[in-house]
């Protein structure tokens, strides 16, 4: 049986961080994929400038990523541009880095640190009671004083450790494809926040187009669970009329792959326990105002790494705790909002005042770029502290009619 001091269950920027964090501090880590190297995942690509700074936290250079200076943001006829703002916390730029490239950059500096990857290796935890005590794959057994979840979506390891999502909160669903276009090297991001359905329904979420500075635009579409027929909703449709919307004024090609999509779970039941603990989307840390979640993944996966290389013993409870002071406010706020906008006259005019004065666009900057949590200073911090408290209030409310069948 091999030992190691940590096992990762997954080698996304979560999982990945969490390596390298631990492995540079004299740490055996071991890191379990299931996939092979060079993986990919589907996702926008998008980097906030949070998540370039946790990337400059970790070392990882980012020559290879095109960098993004700030956010369009249209809805209906409004379109307005802004800039990533300068703060003491995060640098005043983004990136569009495609994920094969991501991962593989960070998995690079993991291995480099001293972690073994196992690739194309399922791993599933095993236990000593309730607690975990290391991982099962390739038919051998692994023992380790702590794993970390970094599997993403709820899956078998999720269920096993209670990990799923809440049943009745909300999540997102996205699909994404690449296309040429020559404004490849655009330096903002773009996000449409007016889409509606083929039957004209507007649909809580927004398309984008996130150039990558190599021939290609990720062009894709999310929407959230709050919305009428949720269920009846189809991607690929939502897509087909996203595309029509910017085909002209991004002058693009024909889909280069198959439209992929994937599930964005937004909370999660349990974020630790016993010998475990889950970071990135495995915890449920994503925006559910803009299905973000590679930042909060590698501040997870450094947090956690850092808290256990300090203390085994208290790792996970303290992490639990770290984490939900560091975003639970933030992300519990994006949770009722989206009830809010799942109802189609609220969606139609609030997205008209979100983008519709200076002051207000720049909260949702803020918003749109993770920039906000429980230490953001400002007229943006103060405006989220309000509306968590007005919306703790509606929030019966807008559960009880909410537009979903």
């Amino acid at each position: 049986m091999a030992t190691y001091d940590l096992i990762v269950i997954g080698a996304g920027p979560a999982g990945a961080a969490a390596a390298i964090v631990a492995a540079r501090k004299g740490l055996s880590v071991a890191v379990f994929e299931k996939r092979g190297y060079g993986r990919d995942k589907v996702c926008g690509d998008g980097l906030t400038p949070r998540a370039v700074g946790a990337l400059q936290q970790l070392g990882i250079g980012l020559d290879g990523a095109h960098r993004i200076d700030g956010l369009r943001m249209i809805a209906g006829p409004r379109v307005r541009e802004l800039a990533w703002p300068e703060t003491s916390r995060f640098p005043a730029h983004g990136a569009v880095w495609p994920r094969r490239r991501l991962d593989a950059a960070l998995v690079d500096a993991a291995t480099e640190a001293g972690a073994e990857l196992y690739w194309e290796s399922e791993a599933i935890p095993t236990m000593d009671g309730e607690r975990v005590v290391g991982v099962k794959a390739n038919g051998q057994t692994y023992s380790s004083e702590m794993v970390v979840v970094a599997t993403g979506a709820p899956g078998q390891v999720a269920r096993m450790l209670g990990a799923e999502r809440i049943d009745g909160e909300p999540f997102g669903l996205a699909i994404r494809t690449y296309v040429e276009s020559p404004r490849h090297a655009d330096r903002h991001l773009e996000a449409c926040l007016t889409l509606v359905d083929e039957h004209g329904t507007a649909v809580p979420g927004y398309g984008w187009m996130f150039p990558a500075g190599d021939g290609t635009v990720n062009i894709g579409v999310g929407a959230l669970s709050t919305m009428k027929n949720f269920k009846q909703l189809n991607l690929n449709h939502l897509l087909d009329s996203y595309r029509g919307l910017v085909e002209k004024t991004w002058d693009i090609g024909p889909n280069l792959e198959r439209p992929r999509a994937w599930r964005l779970p937004m909370t999660a039941q349990r974020r630790h326990g016993p010998g475990w603990m889950a970071v990135g989307d495995a915890a449920g840390l994503i925006n559910p105002m803009n299905g973000e979640g590679i930042d909060y993944g590698l501040e997870s996966g450094m947090l956690a790494a850092e808290l256990f290389a300090a203390d085994p013993a208290t790792a996970p409870i303290k992490y639990h705790l770290a984490v939900g002071e560091r975003f639970d406010s933030f992300l519990r706020t994006g949770r009722r909002f989206s009830f809010l906008i799942g109802h189609p006259w609220i969606l139609r005019n609030g997205l008209k005042l979100a983008v519709g004065t200076e002051a207000i666009a720049q909260i949702t900057l803020g918003v749109m770029g993770n920039l906000i949590d429980s230490d953001t200073p400002g007229a943006a911090g103060r405006v989220l502290t309000v509306a968590d408290k007005a919306l703790a209030v509606a929030d019966p409310v807008l559960r009880r009619t909410r537009a979903a069948s």
